[in-house]
């Protein structure tokens, strides 16, 4: 059926790749809104809003503003799944069929699919904090496949033939210390969340909190992953200056320690001021900004491997002469 529709425009792919990677991270921001203001269990139970109804109704125990505060959360939801949907189909209809991209596109709906199921079970739940951490993580990885779809859907990518393999465009050793890098990033983000969980924001004023592990000493163990993080991003620059790469990844490798640089400000303001909810929220939106800016230098160090230029093949001798 699809192959009776128009194929899709390249122009139309990437703005839906780039609506993808606004929408997953808008998500978790509007999550936090949620978890600050208190409003976790403004709909209490899922997926319904209330029993026997999908919108808020007034009810004598839950603040009106509560209810749509975590009823706007889950229409953003709505909306998600409908962006992340078409980004599946128009990729399914891109001419001719990329099996990357169409792997890509297919991981968006799928994520946020699991995303409302993760936010499912931490209403049931009543907020508990081991499942509010997994729904604010599966995030992560969906906004940096989102922004390796929006790669794969770029005019460059999309003027190459199919099955085009991609190679390094900067050396393999500056590629493993990102990887290690990316990896340190999210062990802080988890840390992240722990910190969170032990915090005031549940959610919910009768949300249990972690207490396992003293509040203190989670905030100190994710400071020291962020002094990690940065020392690797500086060993990272070294290495990027000292070799030959693109301009492309020197430009984002900026972008990334300038965001971290000042993520690492807010989150100690934040910490020494009681963490107030207008900067825990602001907090949460320069993670997911980090995260994604981090997935932007990644997907600069490939590039898609042109076709060998053809050899024209050399005249056949002759058998002999008459």
């Amino acid at each position: 059926m699809l192959e009776r529709l128009p194929a899709t425009p390249p122009r139309l792919m990437h703005g839906l790749a780039m609506a993808a990677v606004v929408g997953q991270a808008g998500i978790a921001v509007t999550g936090a809104v949620v978890r600050v203001t208190g409003s976790g269990l403004g709909c209490p139970t899922w997926p319904e809003c209330f029993p026997g109804s999908l919108v808020p109704v007034p009810h004598p125990e839950i603040a009106v503003l509560h209810q749509w505060v975590e009823f706007g959360n889950r229409l953003l939801g709505i909306a998600l799944v409908l962006i992340t949907g078409a980004c599946l189909l128009a990729a399914l209809n891109v001419r001719p069929r990329r099996g990357r991209l169409i792997l890509l596109a297919a991981t968006m709906p799928l994520g946020v699919v699991a995303q409302a199921v993760i936010g499912g079970v931490t209403v049931l739940t009543g907020l508990a904090w081991y499942t509010v951490a997994p729904h604010f993580l599966v995030t992560i990885p969906l906004i940096w496949l989102a922004v390796l779809l929006v790669r794969e859907s770029s005019p460059a990518a999309l003027a190459t033939p199919p099955g085009t393999p991609w190679r390094p465009a900067v050396p393999q050793a500056l590629r493993g210390l990102l990887a290690v890098t990316s990896v340190v990033l999210v062990a802080l983000l988890v840390a992240g969340t722990l910190v969170t969980a032990a915090g005031p924001h549940g959610g919910d004023a009768a949300t249990p909190r972690l207490e396992a592990v003293p509040l203190p000493t989670l905030a100190t163990a994710h400071a020291h992953l962020l002094f990690a993080f940065l020392g690797l991003l500086v060993g990272v620059g070294f290495m990027a200056h000292a070799v030959t790469v693109p301009r492309a990844v020197i430009l984002r490798f900026r972008v990334l320690v300038v965001l971290t640089l000042a993520q690492g400000a807010l989150g100690g303001i934040q910490y020494a001021l009681g963490v107030p909810e207008l900067l825990v929220a602001l907090h949460v939106l320069g993670a997911v900004v980090t995260v994604a800016a981090a997935a932007w230098l990644w997907s600069a160090t490939a590039e898609p491997d042109p076709a060998p230029d053809p050899v024209d093949s050399p005249a056949p001798a002759l058998a002999g002469r008459s």
